[in-house]
């Protein structure tokens, strides 16, 4: 809630902020509680197709299993030989990191007090297939660049939404992983 002179102006964008800061203040205390692990489990359908599961993930110091399982599917397009059954592997990795940071900008409007009437990002990202083709050892396999426009009506100035899109991005976890080295360790078993 914000007040403004004397009216109490109610801001509801869905996000529990007090929750989310009070989860800073208890991470602070006990910061092993904040080593969270989160997985997904892919099983091959048939050519490129496959099915993501994601339920259970560790936190808070224990194992958590979600009320659902929830699935993501995943192949290439015709163009490619394929069914084109569901999104690619980089449209998903551009739709995770639309989801970010929106939930994020969100989340940051709660917290200052700014209403949203609507949010939408859209988000490019170029390859060059040639490099996942092996056609060419120089050309790398993922995105050479991304871009994310957002479109965003609030009640707020271009300078506070803009401020609002820098800090979503700041505390994006996809965004982090997208513009980070992360260790990644491939094993068979």
């Amino acid at each position: 809630m914000t007040k403004t002179n004397t009216t109490e102006v109610l801001i509801n964008n869905g996000v529990n902020t007090e929750a989310l800061i009070g989860a800073r203040g208890a991470f602070s205390e006990t910061p092993e509680a904040a080593a969270f692990t989160f997985r997904s489990t892919c099983d091959w359908v048939d050519g490129t197709e496959s099915i993501n599961s994601i339920n259970g993930y560790f936190g808070l110091g224990q194992e958590h299993e979600r009320k659902q399982t929830f699935k993501i599917g995943s192949d290439h397009p015709e163009v490619f030989a394929a069914k084109d059954s569901a999104p690619t592997p980089p449209e998903i990795v551009l739709a995770a990191l639309a989801s970010c940071l929106t939930g994020g900008v969100a989340a940051v409007a709660q917290h200052r007090g700014i209403q949203l009437r609507s949010v939408k990002a859209i988000v490019e990202g170029d390859v060059d297939v040639r490099g996942i083709l092996g056609m060419d050892p120089d050309i790398r396999n993922g995105f050479g660049a991304v871009r994310v426009q957002f479109q965003i009506d609030a009640d707020a100035s271009d300078a506070d939404i803009r401020a609002l899109v820098a800090q979503s991005q700041k505390r994006s976890a996809v965004f982090d992983l997208i513009t980070n080295p992360t260790n990644v360790h491939v094993d068979v078993a």
